[in-house]
C-alpha cells in the first residue's frame, strides 16, 4: 500500500520503497535534511512528478493518505487530483478535502488517512470534484 504526504507544500509519495514528488514545491526544501538528493529540476507544469533518491530516512509527515495504487500510476494520479496545470501547484483546497481538514487549517489533525477510494475513482467525477473546489467564490 503507498503512502502520501506534504513536503514544502508538494505531494511526496512512497510507493514500494520508491519515491516521487508530486507538484511544484512551495518554500525551499532543505532536501537532504529530509532524506533526499535534491531533485535535478522541478517544473510540474513540464513534469507533473519527479523521482526521489532517498538518502536516508524519510519521514512522510504526521498526516498520511494510503491508496492502493502502486508506482507511476500512483504519482500519475495524484497529479490529475491535486496538481492545477496552470501553475503546476499543488491545490490546498483539494487536500484539505481529502484529508479532512478545515478551511484556515495548516494540517488535519496526524494520523493515517485511508484515501484508496481516490484511486477508484473514475478521473471524469473527480473533475467535477475539482472544478467545484477550484471555482472562485
Amino acid at each position: 500500500m503507498a503512502r502520501v504526504g506534504r513536503v514544502a507544500g508538494a505531494i511526496l509519495a512512497e510507493t514500494r520503497g520508491t519515491y516521487f514528488l508530486v507538484g511544484n514545491t512551495k518554500k525551499p526544501c532543505d532536501w537532504a535534511a529530509i532524506g533526499f538528493a535534491p531533485p535535478t529540476e522541478i517544473d510540474a507544469k513540464k513534469w507533473p512528478f519527479v523521482p526521489l533518491s532517498a538518502t536516508g530516512p524519510v519521514e512522510l509527515g504526521p498526516t498520511c493518505l494510503t491508496l492502493d495504487l502502486e508506482g507511476e500510476d500512483l504519482a500519475r494520479r495524484l497529479a490529475e487530483c491535486f496538481v492545477i496545470q496552470r501553475t503546476g501547484s499543488v491545490s490546498e483546497r483539494l487536500w484539505r478535502l481529502v484529508t479532512g481538514a478545515l478551511e484556515g487549517d495548516d494540517e488535519p489533525a496526524a494520523g493515517t488517512i485511508d484515501a484508496r477510494w481516490l484511486g477508484e475513482m473514475p478521473i471524469g467525477v473527480w473533475r467535477i470534484v475539482q472544478d467545484n473546489v477550484l471555482r472562485c467564490v
